[in-house]
């Protein structure tokens, strides 16, 4: 019988871009035995999130940090989350006031809309709503159709 839902330990990262090269390697490692096509796809909304969590919060200043959750949802859900360190104020939106040649001239703030077309769904909660402490923000991302869960799963991960 295949696991329904797994965790994967918790992993945390300096709040540095220069980071996102281990964050695609670290997903890539720990959906090892998963399809191809929906690691790609999470590691390219990982890569996204990660950098917004890094660009726009204090976890891209010195000491800042990132906390990467994975979990495996139903047998056919992974769930994918980052949480920041806080300090910018500003939560995650796909922007709208913009015009067509607006978006098409628009160098950045695409992000957000490419993770919503690749997921389920996406969101974000603050971790603490009466201060700045953090934004989790999170992607669901489906398995194929028929994919199972790969032999080796257990209901939680240790990653390192």
């Amino acid at each position: 019988m295949s696991v329904q839902r797994a965790f994967w330990e918790h992993r945390t990262y300096p709040g540095d871009l220069s980071q996102l090269r281990q964050v695609r390697q670290d997903l890539a490692t720990d959906l090892a035995g998963f399809p191809d096509d929906a690691v790609q796809t999470l590691v390219l909304c990982a890569s996204e999130l990660f950098a917004n969590a890094c660009k726009y919060t204090a976890s891209g200043q010195e000491n800042g940090q990132v906390l990467r959750t994975l979990c495996l949802r139903r047998g056919r859900l992974l769930r994918l989350g980052f949480t920041d360190d806080g300090g910018s104020g500003r939560v995650p939106q796909i922007p709208t006031e913009r015009t067509a040649t607006e978006w098409d001239e628009a160098e950045g703030q695409r992000g957000l809309l490419m993770v919503q077309e690749l997921s389920t769904a996406w969101g974000y909660s603050l971790t603490c709503p009466w201060a700045d402490l953090g934004t989790s923000t999170w992607a669901l991302i489906p398995l194929p159709d028929g994919t199972t869960p790969p032999p080796r799963l257990k209901p939680y991960i240790f990653t390192r």
